[in-house]
């Protein structure tokens, strides 16, 4: 089905893969004039973004995990799943890196957003009624927001690298 530009722009909000495919077929066929240029670049920046966002989402888990086990480790028995969560939010992490390399460097930059949204994740674990008393017993009230670094607390180096649990 042979579509104009005005067409593609409007299968673009009615059927998105209909839209790729014949976006694809205009590219392969080199019809340029016809493409939905507009939406086809957004669609490649936004897949940019996810990975971008992707990772920053990893290295959030990685950051909140680290200043767990570093600050409320009250006990023994606690922080097992933290130590699960980190490496596996590193294997994703070097996986991502291996097969683009170019989004590490652009990642590493984005490390106070991660530790942002890692803040945001610790005020709401300490909200839940069974980490209630453990807010008591480091802050002698539930977190907030402020009551955590404002700067991140790690380097980069040590989202990838630092395992505090094999020093002790």
């Amino acid at each position: 089905m042979e579509l104009k530009t005005q067409s593609l722009k409007e299968l673009y909000e009615k059927d998105f893969y209909l839209w790729v495919l014949e976006n694809l077929k205009l590219l392969k066929n080199k019809q340029f004039e016809l493409v939905d240029w507009e939406n086809l670049l957004e669609e490649i920046e936004d897949m940019g973004r996810r990975y971008l966002d992707s990772v920053v989402s990893l290295m959030a888990v990685i950051l909140e995990h680290l200043y767990k086990w570093e600050n409320f480790k009250y006990n023994e028995y606690v922080g097992h799943s933290w130590i699960k969560s980190i490496n596996n939010a590193r294997n994703e992490l070097d996986t991502i890196f291996e097969r683009h390399p170019s989004i590490r460097k652009k990642s590493m930059e984005e490390l106070s957003i991660a530790w942002r949204i890692a803040i945001k994740r610790l005020t709401r674990w300490f909200e839940e009624p069974q980490n209630h008393h453990i807010a008591k017993k480091y802050f002698g009230k539930l977190p907030t927001e402020k009551d955590f670094p404002q700067e991140c607390p790690y380097t980069s180096e040590q989202v990838m690298e630092y395992k505090p649990w094999v020093d002790e």
